[in-house]
């Protein structure tokens, strides 16, 4: 199915390891093995979301590393990948890309700003503001587009990532919440992610129909 061909959004596919192979592709080595390689993260990767992650952190712990894998991959998140960028010139698909890197800019500085509240409730404002300019620039893409050839072929697959990522705006409020309660950064590293995979997912959306 058509609306199945979208890029998978998970930061340590594209954000840690996409670098690595890219590394691995300019060096001498086998470019069919780094391509297989490559291709069995991302199937995996849509099989079973956050595999990545998970196996990132296997890895980590194997090792013996002390980080929190969560917070470095908030840390990652206004990195610029390619699976994300929309290269749609029509204004309100770039006004879309301008408003997420925002948002993932902000909610990347969540580890270096918790524990600074006033800082912090700050930064909570701006992701709310940000949040909304999103969802204001998707809602006018769409108004302004219908016509587009792919629009309707993504229909559904849209209206859901919208829905969700909605619903991980209010899981992400509802964190932040219990945050100031019980202190568990953690849980706020953890949701900032998930919010910023799905606007991932919404940008990667969007440039499939903008291609």
């Amino acid at each position: 199915m058509t609306e199945e061909r979208g890029v998978i959004a998970s930061l340590a596919l594209h954000a840690v390891l996409e670098p690595i192979f890219k590394e691995l592709e300019t060096e001498d080595h086998n470019l069919a093995s780094v391509q297989t390689l490559r291709s069995a993260f991302t199937k995996a990767e849509k099989s079973h979301p956050g595999l990545t992650q998970q196996f990132l952190a296997g890895i980590l712990d194997a090792e013996g590393v002390a980080l929190n894998l969560s917070e470095t991959l908030l840390r990652l998140a206004a990195t610029e990948c390619e699976e994300y960028i929309i290269v749609c010139d029509i204004e309100e698909f770039q006004q879309l890309q301008q408003k997420a890197i925002v948002l993932k800019l902000k909610l990347s500085r969540i580890p270096d700003q918790i524990q600074d509240r006033s800082a912090f409730l700050q930064t909570i404002r701006d992701i709310a503001s940000a949040i909304k300019d999103v969802l204001d620039a998707v809602n006018e893409l769409s108004r302004k587009h219908q016509d587009l050839p792919k629009m309707a072929e993504y229909k559904r697959s849209l209206d859901n990532h919208k829905k969700v990522f909605v619903r991980s705006s209010r899981s992400f409020s509802d964190t932040l919440k219990k945050y100031f309660k019980d202190g568990r950064a953690e849980n706020v590293f953890v949701s900032a992610n998930r919010l910023i995979n799905h606007t991932n997912t919404l940008l990667s959306t969007y440039k499939a129909i903008g291609s």
